[in-house]
């Protein structure tokens, strides 16, 4: 169970879809997932709805008799907020919202959210309010009404929370005018990334909530803010580090996730460039994560959609001190042994092996579990890097003939 502040958080209830393409335990996966983001962003989650269809209904989503069922219980329990897994079409909000007489979002919608909670500075806050304002344009025509009955909470947060604007043109308007601010704070931005000079430069990527701040803090001493939520680091933070003689430089980005917005991967170029601009990927993986496999998929491919997939990476097998693995009693004969069931050394031996020993790790960031031995991979790493671009550098490589032997 997740622990609740003593804050009032919102009654809400989740809904998704078993379908050819998602079986009932990955749907199971994904509500979860949905169950931790609404917490985040400040909900309670009191109930979820499922319902077996080949496809979703083009009008509501859900079948009508599963959309009877859900009107009825939020009447009865007091539920604020419906909030879907799968994003929804701006007819489909429109008619569901007239159903259930409700907030209903879609999870698209609810990062959006949680951007606008978490966004600290003015770059951000902008490139969060041009994404809302992107997702918010098609669905004006029955949105601004419902916001006139439920002001305030999860969802309603950026534009829209202070006035509501009718007019579409108003809101491309100031689509328009974000773009151009974005634009110029953008080659700002780039400005700041020439100024860093020819230093190496190592970004820090994996999926949200897999510790890549707690990682940063611990390598550059720094105190990056940490906290077991989904997106709790939105800023791009950039630190020097020195391993031994070796500087380079450090960025820790946005955390990914499945099914991320498209809008979110449009309005954030300039944090995702930090990605394209490195020389060296750390890709983090919380291990201890269930799914982190897919986890891992859905890096990769938000890695391939923004061009930098073929960079060197090391994995960062990270939070082993949290490993556990279900355990089959020995009198046991029926239960089949599958992942779930692999201590840390048999994942070692599986896919992990082949991507080379030197690309691996195993750590506890929290704990400085096998620290040493990643400070000395990652020092390694950037080293040859830093061999090639500065190949004469003698206070550095005082035995540079010999280090480059020892590379070839």
């Amino acid at each position: 169970m997740l622990e609740k502040e003593t804050i009032n958080f919102e009654r809400t209830v989740i809904v998704g879809i078993v379908t050819q393409n998602q079986n009932e335990e990955k749907l199971t996966e994904y509500l979860d997932e949905l169950e931790f983001l609404t917490f985040t962003a400040g909900g309670e989650v009191i109930k979820r709805f499922s319902q077996k269809l080949e496809r979703p209904n083009p009008k509501t989503f859900l079948g009508t008799g599963k959309m009877d069922e859900i009107s009825i219980y939020i009447k009865e329990k007091n539920i604020s907020t419906v909030i879907f897994d799968d994003e929804l079409s701006p007819s489909q909000q429109k008619n569901i919202s007239k159903i259930l007489d409700c907030k209903v979002l879609d999870r698209t919608n609810l990062i959006l959210d949680i951007f606008a909670q978490r966004a600290e500075t003015s770059y951000a806050r902008t490139q969060v309010e041009l994404a809302q304002c992107q997702y918010l344009l098609p669905r004006l025509s029955g949105m601004w009404t419902h916001l006139e009955r439920q002001k305030g909470g999860i969802g309603l947060r950026g534009p829209g929370e202070t006035e509501i604007e009718t007019d579409r043109r108003i809101v491309r308007d100031r689509i328009a005018l974000l773009k151009e601010k974005i634009k110029t704070i953008d080659k700002q931005m780039s400005v700041q990334r020439g100024n860093r000079g020819a230093m190496v430069r190592v970004a820090l990527v994996g999926y949200t909530n897999v510790g890549k701040s707690t990682l940063m803090n611990v390598i550059s001493k720094s105190e990056v803010f940490v906290e077991n939520k989904l997106f709790a680091t939105l800023d791009t933070t950039v630190r020097k580090v020195v391993i031994r003689n070796m500087p380079f430089l450090l960025s820790d980005t946005v955390g990914f996730i499945r099914k991320l917005p498209t809008q979110l991967v449009d309005s954030f170029k300039s944090t995702l460039d930090e990605v394209r601009e490195a020389d060296l990927l750390l890709h983090v993986v919380d291990i201890s994560h269930a799914d982190f496999e897919e986890h891992i998929s859905s890096v990769n491919q938000i890695l391939k959609d923004i061009k930098s997939d073929d960079k060197p990476t090391i994995m960062v097998f990270n939070k082993i001190d949290a490993y556990k693995n279900e355990v089959i009693e020995e009198d046991d004969l029926m239960t089949e042994r599958t992942s779930k069931h692999y201590t840390l050394e048999e994942w070692k031996k599986t896919w992990m092996d082949n991507v080379g020993e030197k690309n691996a790790l195993f750590i506890s960031a929290t704990n400085k579990e096998n620290f040493e031995e990643f400070k000395e991979r990652v020092y390694e790493a950037v080293r040859k890097i830093h061999i090639t671009r500065f190949p004469y550098n003698k206070f550095l490589y005082p035995d540079y003939k010999d280090a480059v032997e020892k590379e070839d």
